[in-house]
């Protein structure tokens, strides 16, 4: 500012925070209310809470990640086992919902390239390029043309016919 500025419309700020005056010799409500608070819910309640993470950090699982046990395939069940057709479809699913991961987190990796790479990536990151080409030519032979209502047996089927049409091929 400069030195001849008009100090009544300008007043300068104060500078130290005022000390507030107390107008009342009673204590503060909110004050209480907060320790009662503190010592009856928040204090117990953290108190357990650190007691058992203590003893889960002894046997560390990690609890997000459950792990299947492989079941048998469908070629692998009896004819008129229903549960073991119903457990066949599980792992399906899950062998598909994996495979559909692994191709984005490839698809993530290429793409991630190409923006660091800029207009040279066709040569840079001719590897990943590449991986992503291998992995979703394998997704589409393995889960292309299933449909909305894609199963393991549909897929099964589709596996078969390949089979045979390369072994017509062969022959």
């Amino acid at each position: 500012m400069p030195a001849d500025y008009d100090k009544e419309a300008y007043p300068e700020p104060p500078r130290q925070t005022p000390v507030v005056d107390k107008q009342t010799a009673l204590p503060n409500p909110a004050l209480i209310l907060s320790k009662v608070f503190y010592y009856a819910v928040d204090l117990p309640v953290t108190t357990f809470r650190d007691a058992v993470d203590s003893i889960r950090s002894k046997n560390k699982l990690v609890y997000y990640h459950q792990k299947f046990r492989r079941v048998p395939d469908l070629t692998e069940c009896q004819e008129g086992d229903y549960t073991c057709y119903y457990e066949a479809e599980m792992q399906w699913r899950r062998d598909y919902k994996v495979d559909q991961e692994i191709v984005k987190v490839i698809q993530e990796r290429m793409r991630a390239c190409q923006q660091r790479e800029g207009a040279s990536y066709q040569q840079n990151c001719a590897k990943e390029i590449q991986q992503f080409n291998e992995v979703t030519k394998s997704f589409q032979s393995r889960y292309g043309d299933l449909g909305a209502y894609a199963s393991g047996r549909k897929c099964l089927m589709k596996q078969k016919e390949r089979m045979m049409a390369a072994q017509a091929q062969s022959a």
